[in-house]
């Protein structure tokens, strides 16, 4: 089974909805009109390009250049990855994946997961330290030494 990217066209929390309500399959728009629709800066666009996460269409003899509905769908699946916390890295990893086996997709997410359940685990360590810590100062009657300060020193 073949992955595809979801087409992230509004139907997720509404942050990528098209400004017009409307949608026509072969709609083009110059980089103006993408930033503004997708609520991002044209030079987000630009460092798209650079990175290579999209391609830039080619200048036409006058006038601008005009970005595809695929080039707008990939933008928002990049927004919509970097919300999820993917870097820019593992995204581009995750594009290339797009027409590739599941299994490799899913063992990209699998790592991810496993990077955040670390992350997870090392905030809830912290949260049990600055409770105690917190408990220590409130119970300590020497204006002289912070508990907290002390717990920090060499």
């Amino acid at each position: 089974m073949k992955c595809k990217l979801p087409n992230f066209d509004g139907e997720n929390d509404g942050s990528y909805r098209y400004r017009s309500g409307k949608r026509d399959m072969n709609m083009t728009r110059t980089i103006s009109k993408v930033a503004k629709e997708l609520a991002i800066n044209i030079e987000t666009v630009r460092f798209y390009e650079r990175r290579e996460l999209i391609e830039q269409p080619p200048k036409p003899e006058s006038g601008y250049r005009h970005y595809p509905d695929e080039t707008v769908n990939r933008i928002r699946f990049i927004k919509r990855a970097q919300e999820l916390g993917f870097t820019l890295e593992e995204i581009a990893n995750l594009l290339s994946l797009n027409d590739r086996p599941c299994g490799q997709v899913q063992e990209l997410a699998k790592h991810k997961l496993s990077a955040v359940m670390e992350k997870i685990a090392d905030l809830k360590r912290l949260e049990n330290a600055l409770k105690v810590l917190l408990t220590q100062c409130q119970s300590n009657n020497d204006d002289e030494h912070c508990p907290i300060i002390d717990s920090l020193q060499p």
